[in-house]
């Protein structure tokens, strides 16, 4: 991926040139739609859950150190993601969990319970890191340290990522191919699976997209002495996935989740995720798959071998 174009640096983006802005536009961009003609098994509709175990990662990250900063992580683990499994196990239906190594490190049970339940463990980098303001040095070590983490715990590499900034830098896309991932699921071009260009060129790299709409941290997330308060009630939060749920459904599309078990993981947001859970599970034919699934379905049923 090219660099920022120089002339940006010392102009006011309503004097870029044409090939300024549109280089910017173009560097990372959705490319052919992977929809495929049909779902497994005759499935109407595919489903694909996921949780960013990021725990005490989040303060980690922002040098908060406190004991209160580090319980608030630690529930993640102790106890919404023991909620979760269960959940899951009940239902029978897979997930895919994106873990910082760090988090990872710190909870190592956790994700080999992920893995032995049957999930998928994808990356999500070192200690959820803004891999967007990065070196390419440095977000390709964090990247190739946190694959490298998840593979010595579970013993099978990570094929997925969500970068841990919900971006991309400039050098994202060569990382990840230089590193053997097959999908992302951070960039939100489309609500469909499709396939990642750099600078108008193939990349080879499917996204699962993912929206701050379909995520519960946005909806819930609390900063003692930041600006972030919960807004919206457990049962409102429901009610716009169910909604999502049911579009998805009616398109024959693909309903993507994004949820952190130190979020979702307290009871009375437990709640209303079974009640989610229940709600699709009342309908026939749908196709429940990790992401990895699903990304490795679209692309060879676009027409173009894995």
């Amino acid at each position: 991926m090219s660099a920022k174009p120089e002339a940006s640096i010392e102009q006011e983006p309503w004097q870029w040139e044409e090939a300024t802005w549109r280089g910017y536009a173009e560097r990372v961009r959705a490319g052919r739609d992977l929809t495929p003609r049909a779902w497994p098994g005759g499935a109407r509709m595919a489903v694909a859950l996921s949780f960013d175990p990021d725990h005490e990662t989040l303060s980690l990250r922002e040098g908060d150190t406190s004991p209160g900063a580090m319980g608030r992580g630690e529930f993640g683990s102790r106890v919404g993601s023991r909620r979760i499994l269960r959940l899951l196990d009940e239902h029978q239906i897979p997930a895919t969990f994106f873990i910082p190594a760090v988090s990872a490190l710190l909870h190592p049970q956790e994700v080999k319970a992920y893995a032995a339940a049957g999930h998928e463990i994808g990356a999500h980098g070192w200690i959820h890191e803004r891999n967007a303001l990065l070196s390419r040095e440095d977000e390709y070590e964090l990247t190739r340290r946190s694959a490298d983490v998840l593979e010595s715990l579970v013993g099978q590499r990570p094929i997925g990522i969500r970068t841990p900034s919900a971006d991309f830098s400039d050098s994202t896309v060569e990382i990840l191919q230089d590193l053997g991932f097959k999908y992302d699921s951070s960039l939100m071009a489309d609500d469909m699976p499709y396939e990642i260009l750099s600078n108008g060129q193939s990349t080879g790299l499917v996204e699962v997209p993912m929206e701050w709409i379909r995520d519960d941290a946005p909806y819930f997330m609390m900063t003692r002495f930041g600006p972030h308060r919960p807004y919206t009630t457990p049962r409102a939060w429901v009610e716009i996935m169910k909604d999502e749920f049911d579009s998805a459904y009616a398109d024959g599309a693909v309903f993507q989740l994004v949820c952190h078990p130190h979020i979702i993981g307290h009871r009375s947001r437990m709640l209303v995720l079974r009640e989610l859970v229940e709600h699709m599970k009342a309908h026939e034919n749908v196709w429940y798959a990790t992401h990895g699934e699903v990304a490795d379905y679209v692309w060879r049923n676009a027409g173009v071998a894995a």
